[in-house]
């Protein structure tokens, strides 16, 4: 290998590398998310039942494109990166072809293929579409084949066989270490709806109108009419009601009605009733235990949730849970556990979502903390506070 490295290459390593990072960084900072994304890949390919493994599919995936990067832009063993990079564009190349022209199929309705519609190759920190991740692509597929063309000539750094291994090892364990610590607790960046400082009564729910009720009164000597609100007229002295007489009430929009920017998020009974606006738009402080699937949520963290609910209890604190589940499932659940606080349902399709509950918090179960409207605290279970404040 030549020691000399142009500069015009030395800039496209540098800048694959710095790509790649920053690609698997925004999707390491939450793995989950990355493993829906898998998991959503499986079902659009007719292999649901690699759901299970959709998780570690997607840490594995991460991991490999970090270690790429880091080993381009420092200079580790750059011939075997020239090589994973080629191996890396060439099938996402031709997956997001794939992609791009089955979408392009489903719009213009020749035939529908479940495609995913976001690749989510930079996480939730860039949405793409199939076509403009593919013509992304085309761009970097560019650059990869010059270097791979080139890679006698990338410059290695100055280390033993085994100093380099031990490189890779540790960007290796770097990568899976921090995803680990992701998925255990929450994402190391939050990019949902559902961060703190966020006022989510203002994002999901729906306000309704705000009428006030005006009374018509009519003077008995000249006929004329007043309208006066409920509070005026309770001021009224009694020589008012000889002078005027009754005649009609009307009800008067004060505020119409505001629709919610997300649809989709309600809090329903057994009843149906829907109770999001009561405790998302409540005076005081709520905790809101999010439970995204009942047969997935962790016994370790039910226990947590119960013991903190009793705290609740104690401050006259509301503490409520909110779930995807089935009303009958919810009662097996509650049975099985001993629950006594309420838990309501988020119905949803479970194929097309809008999964609201499972996109709020990444934690099953996970805890979050809402005053007036407003997000104040947010624990995945293993960190959930155990009383409460």
């Amino acid at each position: 290998m030549s020691q000399k490295e142009p500069i015009w290459l030395k800039i496209l390593r540098i800048a694959l590398g710095l790509l790649f990072l920053f690609s698997s960084i925004s999707k390491a900072v939450d793995p989950v998310n990355f493993g829906i994304t898998m998991n959503d890949y499986f079902v659009s390919f007719g292999l649901p039942f690699l759901k299970p493994v959709a998780l570690l599919a997607g840490v594995c995936a991460i991991t490999c494109e970090f270690v790429l990067g880091c080993m381009m832009l420092f200079g580790v063993k750059t011939l075997l990166a020239a090589w994973g990079y080629l191996l890396f564009m060439v099938f996402f190349f031709f997956l997001t072809l794939w992609l791009a022209v089955a979408e392009y199929m489903e719009i213009k309705g020749i035939h529908y293929f479940g495609v995913v519609h976001d690749c989510g190759c930079f996480g939730q920190v860039v949405k793409m579409s199939n076509m403009t991740t593919f013509l992304k692509n085309v761009v970097i597929i560019i650059p990869t084949i010059i270097v791979f063309a080139k890679r006698k000539k990338l410059k290695d750094v100055r280390l033993t066989e085994l100093g380099k291994w031990c490189c890779i090892l540790l960007f290796i364990a770097i990568a899976v270490l921090f995803q680990v610590h992701c998925i255990r607790h929450l994402p190391a960046i939050d990019f949902s709806d559902w961060k703190k400082g966020d006022n989510v009564e203002k994002t999901f729910i729906e306000r309704p109108a705000q009428k006030e009720s005006l009374f018509i009164y009519r003077n008995n000597a000249d006929q004329t009419e007043v309208q006066l609100t409920e509070e005026e007229l309770m001021n009224q002295e009694e020589s008012f009601y000889e002078q005027y007489e009754y005649v009609d009430r009307k009800d008067k929009v004060v505020a119409k009605a505001k629709k919610a920017e997300i649809d989709g998020f309600n809090m329903l009974d057994e009843k149906g009733a829907d109770h999001a606006y009561e405790y998302i738009n409540a005076d005081s402080k709520t905790y809101l235990l999010f439970l995204h699937d009942l047969m997935d949520t962790k016994d370790e963290g039910v226990k947590k949730a119960i013991a903190l609910a009793a705290s609740c209890a104690e401050k006259d604190i509301p503490f409520v849970a909110v779930t995807n589940s089935e009303e009958d499932e919810i009662s097996v659940f509650v049975e099985e556990h001993g629950i006594e606080f309420p838990i309501y349902r988020n119905p949803i399709d479970p194929a097309h979502g809008p999964f609201m509950v499972r996109d709020a918090i990444r934690s099953n179960p996970g805890l979050i903390v809402i005053d007036k409207g407003v997000v104040t605290g947010k624990w995945a279970w293993r960190d959930m506070p155990q009383k409460a404040e």
